[in-house]
């Protein structure tokens, strides 16, 4: 090129000696490259930026947004810039061959840095993108461009090493056979995370907006973000909780993501009766609690049957155990079926029961087994409060008593 090595004709010219005039001649070489690359690349950016404005402005779509947002074309721009450096280092510096090689590998690792900067500015863009999108909303897209930028990262470390020590790439993988326990030994974090944010990925086991409880490390709320090497929840204190994403397949945790995305919030909540409230019932207390609506078909179809039953058999109904009969236990957890089954909070194309569980010391439990339409903390906590004032109130007209000494038992 014309624009160099001028300087040492006319140094000559000058009767300066060799060396002075090579060395000065090398100087100013170094500073007219310079100032062409700092032209060249306010020419090539200026030139990119106003072309991606221009594309961003008349296209609908917004990822070329994202690429200007991200500067894109500024890393592209230098890139240009970078190339032209290349090509011109040989020829300012063709009388200082050990230098040639030394600022040829300098640029050569600049030019690599600089392409995986472009590519990381493209997946970011990809990814600003993709987050905007309700399909992709509520993916780990942060996990997915870890993975590929690692692993460009890795190639293009060892691409420095192979020209930083001019090996081939047979001798690197021989040498780095040797050291793979020390590798493994240091990097083992990064490893395990990186083996487990590809499970989680591939297993679909959380998403970006799941509710997750792990009690072992005080998480219990949604999933904000996960990347590599964490998985941050923000809990409903609205504190947060990072959790390392290796945790996530090596402990376990719960993901109410099911619950959501189903037509009903579990309700699970047993009571406790005393046993020594249960009894049978004459026919005056039938009578009288055929006045509870709910409950007045149930008593004439099962009394029906009772008495067939008694009548059939020459049963002595003088005393009240003998043959078949009602109980108020009984009648009282046929009253909760047909209470939930008319409630207008619980969903009815899915099970649900009333149910009496194995005897304990602390009395008789009896639960509820429901699915609430409504999943909403508050509405679910509103409707299960409002089955269950109901039922507690109930318990009196069945001659029955809460035994108050024994815990009430709710799972969700």
């Amino acid at each position: 090129m014309k624009i160099f090595n001028w300087a040492y004709k006319i140094l000559k010219s000058w009767d300066f000696n060799d060396n002075l005039a090579e060395y000065i001649n090398l100087a100013i070489n170094i500073v007219v490259l310079i100032v062409v690359a700092y032209i060249l690349d306010y020419i090539f950016k200026k030139i990119l930026i106003i072309l991606m404005a221009i594309v961003a402005e008349r296209t609908k779509s917004t990822f070329d947004d994202f690429l200007v947002a991200n500067k894109t074309a500024k890393y592209v721009a230098h890139l240009f810039t970078l190339f032209f450096v290349y090509e011109t280092v040989p020829i300012i510096l063709k009388e200082f061959v050990y230098w040639e090689g030394f600022f040829t590998k300098g640029v050569k690792f600049y030019i690599i840095v600089l392409s995986l900067w472009i590519i990381r500015s493209v997946f970011h863009s990809l990814k600003d993108y993709l987050k905007g999108q309700p399909k992709y909303k509520d993916k780990p897209i942060d996990s997915y461009i870890q993975v590929i930028m690692i692993t460009l990262w890795v190639y293009g470390i060892v691409y420095f090493i192979l020209i930083l020590f001019n090996l081939r790439l047979e001798q690197l993988l021989a040498t780095f056979g040797a050291i793979s326990a020390l590798i493994i030994l240091i990097f083992r974090d990064t490893i395990l995370g990186f083996v487990a944010s590809i499970q989680v990925t591939v297993n679909d086991m959380v998403r970006i907006g799941d509710w997750i409880t792990m009690e072992k490390y005080g998480a219990d709320g949604d999933v904000v973000e996960i990347n590599l090497a964490t998985v941050k929840v923000q809990n409903f204190d609205n504190t947060i909780t990072t959790i390392p994403t290796y945790f996530l397949i090596s402990d376990s945790f719960k993901n109410w993501r099911g619950m959501l995305d189903s037509d009903g919030r579990r309700l699970k909540r047993s009571i406790l009766l005393k046993s020594s409230s249960i009894r049978f019932l004459n026919e005056e207390e039938i009578e009288n609690l055929k006045k509870i609506q709910l409950l007045a078909p149930y008593i004439d179809h099962r009394q029906s049957d009772i008495v067939k039953f008694n009548t059939a058999n020459n049963i002595d109904k003088s005393i009240l155990i003998n043959g078949r009969n009602l109980t108020n236990f009984g009648l009282f957890r046929k009253y909760i079926d047909q209470y939930i089954a008319n409630h207008p909070g619980i969903n009815k194309d899915m099970l649900f029961m009333c149910r009496q569980l194995q005897p304990t010391q602390n009395g008789m439990p009896l639960e509820i087994y429901a699915f609430v339409k409504d999943k909403s903390l508050l509405q679910y906590e509103h409707i299960m409060a409002d089955i269950f004032d109901h039922i507690l109130a109930s318990v009196r007209y069945f001659d029955m008593e809460i035994n108050e000494t024994g815990a009430i038992k709710i799972e969700y």
